[in-house]
């Protein structure tokens, strides 16, 4: 019996649609809305589609975006804190975005940098990530052991609102795409794997402290 990949729940699980032909998984627990681990994609077709992506130093855009979670963080940074960028893909940028502004950052991604730094961090940096996870669950509580007490998680993940909305969500078009969060999500993260919430914007950026 499939359960829920971020709270293991295995009670009205709800198949919802989306916008292509994959099947998604609603859990009305955590208000996950996920893949079918059936359903998930090799890491031949991850590599593949990250090595699509138009990410790097070289454009703008992509810096400018990383840098909403730099900002974000910003009364929270201090001289000489030790942070991380997981999942940074192929073309580390944030942990160079830090490095201009003094601070150390170390990178990690499980295709393309897949050995994991020694922790434990002041903040970690998760990008455009969490979407990617297989298992959440699994993730968090790796997230959890790397981070200090105190340390922030800076999650930077579209969130979902509107299962109506979601049968046409563009977010979801991409096939490495496979795990998407509701607020309430977040709020069963917090009571569950050690965190508080400390900031954000109920769309795409959240900021968790490690109790």
């Amino acid at each position: 019996m499939t359960s829920c990949t971020l709270c293991e729940n295995q009670q009205k699980l709800l198949p919802i649609g989306g916008p292509d032909m994959r099947q998604y998984l609603h859990c009305p627990e955590c208000r996950l809305i996920f893949v079918p681990p059936d359903l998930l994609p090799s890491e031949e077709e991850e590599e593949r589609r990250y090595l699509q992506h138009n990410n790097g130093l070289h454009h703008r855009g992509y810096l400018k975006f990383l840098s909403r979670a730099i900002d974000a963080a910003a009364p929270l940074l201090f001289e000489h804190a030790k942070s991380l960028d997981y999942g940074c893909g192929p073309s580390p940028s944030l942990s160079m975005l830090l490095k201009k502004q003094g601070m150390n950052c170390a990178d990690y991604d499980p295709i393309f940098f897949p050995e994991l730094p020694a922790g434990p961090f002041d903040f970690i940096f998760a990008t455009e990530c969490f979407e990617h996870f297989f298992s959440p669950a699994e993730e968090l509580a790796k997230l959890n052991q790397l981070l200090r007490s105190g340390g922030s998680l800076v999650v930077m993940t579209s969130l979902w609102n509107s299962q109506t909305k979601f049968r046409n969500w563009s977010y979801a078009r991409d096939y490495t795409h496979v795990s998407f969060y509701h607020a309430k999500s977040f709020e069963y993260i917090c009571s569950h794997f050690g965190f508080r919430l400390a900031g954000g914007d109920q769309k795409r950026l959240v900021i968790l402290q490690k109790e």
